[in-house]
């Protein structure tokens, strides 16, 4: 549904993107992850046309390049930044952009969209009045409003509540199950382990591996520690096999408590990306 090949962008004397390939399949939610300045959002703006790269192609749909207009207009964008008209209303946001699409029906597609991320009530009240998980709702409504195969969706909960993050993700997998072809970004390990097939993890313009959660974890995430209690003692090891060792540990005597703690997706990302503070 969407190919980078080989995708190339440099800023003067800054690589922002360097040769980075991936492959979205449909149906698939894609997360792609990196630390700031990875080249996330310079690969995305390219992704949807709106940046040229220097070198390299960018497929969707099998239709050629989205800096082709008829190409775009499959495509879907909420980004990072709220991009709405905060004198307008909710509805008349919704109705502007349908009509820059040339939606059919308008009306009622925005009735479904308002309908969809719980904002009916809402409807005739200006965004400006709006708190930022319904902004965010409102975001992802306009970049369904022509009903795109595809969909791009930038940090797409940043400075949301739990319950706004909750139902965004929610919609999310509503919508891969319904066969939008999503591609996710977040700086929340925990959401892309939850809702993302694959994972691409990103870094110096490069992607670094792509898998399941549970391929990178097995790939990168190291080793599992656990940690075992005697009286107020604690012991911590790591250990490939935490059930051989608990069982070790069980069989010395002693034990008061123990803990196990898993490799997860942040591992795998610190693994690969490093510590250090990224600006």
């Amino acid at each position: 549904m969407l190919t980078l090949g080989d995708i190339r962008k440099r800023f003067g004397a800054t690589t922002a993107v360097d040769g980075l390939s991936l492959q979205v399949s449909a149906g698939e939610v894609f997360g792609l992850l990196g630390p700031n300045g990875a080249g996330k959002s310079t690969s995305l703006a390219i992704a949807t046309g709106l940046l040229a790269a220097d070198s390299g192609s960018v497929d969707l749909l099998g239709l050629g390049s989205p800096t082709n207009a008829s190409v775009r207009s499959h495509l879907g964008l909420a980004p990072q930044e709220i991009t709405l008209y905060a004198e307008l209303t909710a509805r008349e946001n919704l109705l502007f952009f349908a009509r820059l699409y040339g939606v059919a029906n308008a009306r009622r597609r925005v009735e479904e969209l308002l309908a969809i991320v719980e904002l009916e009530s809402r409807a005739n009240d200006r965004i400006g009045t709006f708190s930022g998980g319904m902004k965010r709702r409102l975001n992802l409504a306009a970049a369904l409003v022509h009903d795109p195969k595809v969909l791009l969706l930038d940090e797409p909960t940043a400075g949301v509540d739990p319950q706004s993050r909750n139902r965004i993700l929610e919609l999310v997998r509503t919508l891969a199950r319904a066969g939008k072809t999503i591609v996710y970004t977040t700086h929340y390990m925990e959401e892309a382990a939850k809702i993302c097939d694959r994972v691409g993890i990103v870094d110096h313009g490069r992607m670094l591996d792509v898998g399941t959660v549970a391929q990178l974890v097995t790939r990168h995430g190291g080793h599992s520690a656990v940690t075992v209690s005697r009286g107020d003692q604690d012991e911590r090891v790591l250990t490939a096999d935490p059930v051989a060792e608990v069982t070790r540990q069980f069989a010395v005597g002693g034990v008061t408590g123990v803990r196990v703690e898993s490799p997860d997706l942040e591992a795998v990302f610190l693994a690969l990306t490093g510590r250090s503070l990224r600006e």
